[in-house]
């Protein structure tokens, strides 16, 4: 069975709530300057102030601790705050943004073990959001399944492009001009379905 990493667990103890928020900001920070997420339990614990015990009740390891890092950032930084879907250039940019500036963060995921996880995850979060455009856009001429795979074709390929920028893009990352990158592809791909769909 495979995880669910697109709903987010309620957490009702207010104490459980600030710890678990402590310990994904401390990984966030110690795996950013660090740039790698080999990090010792200890030292994560340490920074967040809270015992290694109180880690291991509420994420069991660290490798879960850095994925629900990962996708806490995701949803607070950028798909919270995304521009409207109609404003593609601007909610390319923003998803740029974002990955220029948690840059050394999230390619310490992407090269350690964690990395398929990662991208699963990711995958998990981005592909609704690609399935709803892909449906307002284009479900007058391509049927649910049709729709489904080009969600799932173009959320795997955008992670792909997106995740070897972040991992050998040239430092400091251009967020305008990877907007521009994706913004091209995403014009070349909705114009070739228009025209096999005959609008």
């Amino acid at each position: 069975m495979r995880p669910d990493w697109t709903t987010e667990a309620p957490v009702k103890d207010r104490r459980v709530r600030r710890s678990r928020t402590a310990l994904m900001r401390a990984v966030v920070d110690l795996v950013s300057e660090r740039d790698s997420a080999g990090v010792a339990v200890s030292e994560i614990a340490e920074a967040a102030d809270v015992s290694r015990q109180v880690l291991y009740q509420q994420f069991g390891d660290r490798d879960s601790l850095l994925l629900e890092a990962a996708l806490d950032l995701v949803r607070r930084e950028l798909i919270d705050d995304l521009p409207a879907p109609d404003d593609e250039r601007a909610s390319l940019l923003a998803l740029a943004r974002h990955f220029a500036a948690h840059r050394r963060f999230y390619r310490a995921l992407l090269t350690g073990a964690s990395a398929f996880a990662f991208t699963e995850a990711m995958t998990g979060v981005f592909l609704p959001l690609n399935r709803r455009h892909l449906g307002r856009a284009f479900g007058d001429v391509l049927d649910p399944r049709g729709i489904e795979d080009l969600a799932t074709f173009l959320t795997g390929g955008a992670g792909a492009v997106v995740n070897a920028w972040v991992v050998d893009g040239p430092d400091p990352l251009d967020a305008n001009d990877f907007a521009d990158r994706l913004t091209r592809i995403r014009s070349v791909v909705t114009s070739m379905i228009t025209k096999e769909a005959g609008r």
